[in-house]
């Protein structure tokens, strides 16, 4: 091969790595900043749910996957939340347990991650009564009632899938449980709580 083909081939070669590179990139990030479906939620406090305000508290309620490792950074900033909160907020994290589900399939690392978080209430939601109570269909979906029962904020409190930081949708949660004005929404970033048919014959993780 003479040098002038050898460094025509070097030259295609690097233009379709990089090329490949840049395309993985871009659907990796794609991926990343694909919010969920956000759902209506209801504007008041769901008399049918099986949780129970305590009088004069806010109310945070997450709605969670036990294996979307997604969940794992809405943990994370749960904890920022709780850590700057402190008694002004009732928190509840609800993992979704299918109905034919094995024993105990739900408590696995992240319910582990989810009570080791001060203040924080941990509880399976059989069939995913609960997520649909609320309208949640992403993990992470986080939910904030004030002590009358309203709705103050619906969504998520990371950035994108698995990014842990400063975010709007934190920012927002703190603001309010500080009784200051803040954004009512933010995207929510996670696996579908919908569907486990999956998980459950054993496949890939949503």
């Amino acid at each position: 091969m003479s040098s002038a083909r050898a460094r025509w081939v070097l030259a295609v070669t690097g233009l379709l790595w990089v090329g490949a590179v840049a395309g993985g990139m871009t659907v990796l990030a794609r991926y990343a900043y694909t919010a969920g479906p956000l759902s209506a939620s209801p504007a008041r406090w769901p008399g049918d749910s099986a949780l129970r305000p305590t009088p004069g508290h806010f109310l945070l309620v997450m709605l969670a996957h036990p294996l979307c490792p997604c969940t794992r950074a809405s943990l994370t900033e749960l904890q920022e939340v709780m850590a700057r909160a402190g008694s002004r907020v009732d928190a509840h994290v609800l993992f979704l347990r299918p109905e034919r589900a094995a024993a105990a399939w739900e408590q696995g690392p992240l319910w582990q991650r989810a009570a080791s978080i001060p203040g924080v209430t941990v509880s399976k939601d059989e069939g995913g009564v609960e997520a649909r109570r609320f309208g949640a269909t992403t993990s992470g979906h986080v939910l904030l009632f004030d002590a009358g029962g309203q709705l103050r904020f619906s969504g998520g409190i990371t950035d994108s899938r698995g990014h842990e930081g400063n975010n709007a949708g934190r920012a927002a949660v703190e603001a309010l449980l500080a009784r200051e004005e803040a954004r009512a929404q933010s995207p929510v970033y996670g696996c579908a709580l919908e569907d486990p048919r999956p998980l459950l014959a054993g496949g890939a993780r949503p």
